[in-house]
C-alpha cells in the first residue's frame, strides 16, 4: 500500500516492546516444559527477568510514550468494552486506527497477567519465598493463564483483521495502518 494512504500509528518502541515481550513469554514457557536442565532453567528465568524489564518499560512509555502507544488514548470504561463487544455480535463495530475498546483492555490484562507471572518467578528464587509451594502455583496457574491470554490476543487481532480488511500483524512490524475513513474512530 502506498505510504501516502497510510499512518503511523504504533511507534518504533511500541513495535520492539511488543515482540520482544512476545518472544520472551515464549522462550519463558517453552523452556519450562523441559525439567532438571540447569541450563534450561537459567534461559528461563532470563526471559523473566526479561519480561519483567520489557513490561517496565511499556507502562512508563504508556503515559510519556506517543500519542496511541499512551494508556490515555486507549484505555475505556468497562461498560464502553462491552457496548463495543455487543456491536462486534451484531457486526456493526466501528474500526478504530488504534486499540479498539476489547483490544485496550486484552492489553492491560497482558500486561498485568505477564508481570505477575514475572514477578511470582521472581519471588520464587529469593530466599523468603524459595520453595514455597503456593508461590509455585500461583506462577504456574499465572502462566497457563497468560498463555490463555497470548491465545485469545492472537485470535482477536485475527478476527479483526478479517472483518475490517487489514493486515494487524503487519501493522505491528511496520506501525502503519490505512488512513481512517470517515467512519472510523480513531
Amino acid at each position: 500500500m502506498d505510504e501516502s494512504r497510510e499512518v503511523l500509528v504504533w511507534d518504533r518502541l511500541v513495535r520492539i516492546v511488543h515482540w520482544l515481550l512476545a518472544g520472551s513469554i515464549l522462550v519463558a514457557w517453552i523452556s519450562a516444559q523441559v525439567h532438571g536442565v540447569p541450563a534450561v532453567k537459567s534461559i528461563h528465568e532470563g526471559a523473566g527477568y526479561v519480561a519483567l524489564g520489557l513490561i517496565a518499560l511499556r507502562i512508563a512509555w504508556g503515559f510519556i510514550g506517543s500519542g496511541y502507544a499512551r494508556f490515555s488514548q486507549f484505555l475505556c470504561s468497562l461498560a464502553t468494552a462491552g457496548k463495543y463487544a455487543f456491536l462486534v455480535f451484531r457486526h456493526q463495530e466501528p474500526r478504530y486506527l488504534g486499540h479498539n475498546p476489547l483490544g485496550a483492555w486484552m492489553i492491560v490484562a497482558l500486561l498485568v497477567t505477564a508481570f505477575l507471572a514475572s514477578g511470582s518467578g521472581w519471588l520464587y528464587t529469593t530466599d523468603r519465598f524459595w520453595g514455597v509451594e503456593w508461590l509455585e502455583e500461583a506462577h504456574e496457574l499465572l502462566a497457563d493463564g497468560l498463555v490463555g491470554l497470548v491465545a485469545l490476543h492472537v485470535a482477536g487481532g485475527v478476527f479483526t483483521s478479517i472483518r475490517h480488511r487489514e493486515n494487524l500483524i503487519k501493522a505491528m512490524i511496520t506501525g502503519r495502518k490505512p488512513r481512517p475513513r470517515e467512519s472510523d474512530i480513531t
